[in-house]
């Protein structure tokens, strides 16, 4: 653990990973927010509730390499107000809003929704070594399991005790606190020698969304298009089973499985690629399709969470190294994308697999969604052709012949 206390002792690291932890719950509970508000406020049916669900997580998905690229340019600080602003405007709102309006706001919401996620990777980069990133990533992807399993049963209780517009004023004010909050601890998001760098200008796009990045990004997309596929799964594995009740039971033993193996990968002396942790993750989704109940169910939950928060943050790890300083903030924007994208489009195709096979088709589905998204990382991050390395600087060409010149033909999780 030796690790995760030179991490922690780095200056700003710790508040903020607390401020962020604030911001990411209430970014992870924001969907849930709108569900509840539209079926018990609204008095609508689910696939209404999906619908604003569907336009938030859209908005994010194409919002995400805008923010990334305006901070680029402008700084975090004036993105971190000016969303945060937008946010407390529409969950203030939300109460007031009938259901056509309430759909296009909550698309403008997710488009400008606050990149508190974006900013702390980018800091992390900036902030530690190259020895402390693999523990302080996997600090950031335990936060975002730890995020999950807390935030949305807080707001499903809080919706059904007391009031889903009262539930989404908290949501806003928790999203404001914390963007206003990494405002004003005002993280750096380079290093001296990247700011130098950075002020020769912007690379071409061309120069570093190489195949190792594209491989990279793909990744991403798989895992969450996996993590999604699984939590639609257990739900209609429970259902069949008539054991739906236990379905928080199985989801939080995934959960606590996931910051275990965070923490200890965290700890390890190397990564591992991230294709292969993704593999990995597949292979043992899969077999929890033959699980008929809930005992079951955690026991191939417990096997398969180990791995996946290491491969999270293997992948945030992997685009802090890809992309340039100059173009950070845009890289880790399409990193958000794809998890953004991945997780809106796990859930319709497990439910595809379930209602075409059997409750554990959803696995099956989810586990090979995994394994191909591996595959094709593993051949692009090997298609490293000379064009798509970046430039060497003089030193690396004034190197000795034998040895391959530092920043090229960079792997995901290498």
């Amino acid at each position: 653990m030796t690790g995760y206390r030179q991490v922690l002792a780095v200056p700003r690291m710790a508040p903020l990973l607390g401020i962020a932890f604030l911001a990411r719950a209430a970014i992870t509970a924001d969907v849930m927010a709108l569900t509840m508000y539209v079926v018990l406020g609204l008095d609508m049916s689910y696939a209404a509730a999906g619908g604003v669900a569907a336009a938030v997580s859209t908005g994010m998905a194409l919002g995400g390499p805008l923010l990334g690229r305006v901070i680029d340019t402008r700084g975090p600080r004036v993105v971190l107000l000016t969303t945060a602003a937008v946010q407390a405007v529409f969950w203030l709102s939300v109460p007031v809003l009938p259901y056509g309006a309430l759909l296009g706001a909550a698309f403008a919401a997710g488009l400008l929704m606050v990149p508190v996620p974006l900013v702390t990777r980018q800091a992390i980069a900036a902030m530690t070594t190259a020895g402390q990133r693999q523990a302080a990533f996997a600090l950031e992807s335990v936060q975002g399991e730890l995020s999950y399993m807390l935030s949305p049963p807080i707001v499903i209780f809080c919706a059904a005790k007391a009031s889903p517009g009262l539930v989404a004023w908290g949501v806003g004010a928790a999203m404001l606190a914390g963007a206003v909050g990494i405002a004003l601890l005002d993280p750096p998001l380079r290093t001296g020698d990247e700011a130098d760098a950075a002020a020769v200008g912007r690379p071409p796009r061309r120069e570093w969304l190489t195949p190792s990045m594209i491989a990279t990004l793909v990744t991403a997309f798989g895992a969450t298009m996996l993590l999604s596929a699984t939590d639609l799964a257990i739900v209609a594995t429970l259902e069949d089973a008539g054991q739906v009740s236990w379905a928080a039971v199985v989801v939080a033993v995934y959960g606590v499985s996931s910051v275990a193996g965070g923490l200890v990968y965290g700890a390890l002396p190397r990564p591992l690629p991230a294709w292969l942790l993704l593999g990995l993750l597949g292979l043992a989704t899969v077999p929890a399709g033959l699980a008929h109940d809930w005992r079951w169910l955690c026991a191939a939950g417990a096997g398969a969470g180990l791995l996946a928060a290491p491969t999270l943050s293997t992948v945030a790890d992997a685009v802090s190294r890809l992309a340039p300083a100059g173009v950070r903030g845009e890289a880790t924007g399409l990193q958000s994308s794809a998890l953004s994208a991945g997780f809106a489009l796990g859930a319709p195709a497990a439910g595809t697999a379930i209602d075409l096979t059997a409750p554990g088709g959803g696995f099956a589905a989810a586990g090979l969604a995994g394994l191909a998204a591996a595959l094709a990382g593993v051949l692009l991050s090997r298609r490293t052709t000379p064009r798509s390395r970046p430039p060497l600087s003089a030193p690396a060409l004034a190197g000795p012949p034998d040895l391959e010149p530092s920043g090229s033909g960079i792997r995901p999780g290498a």
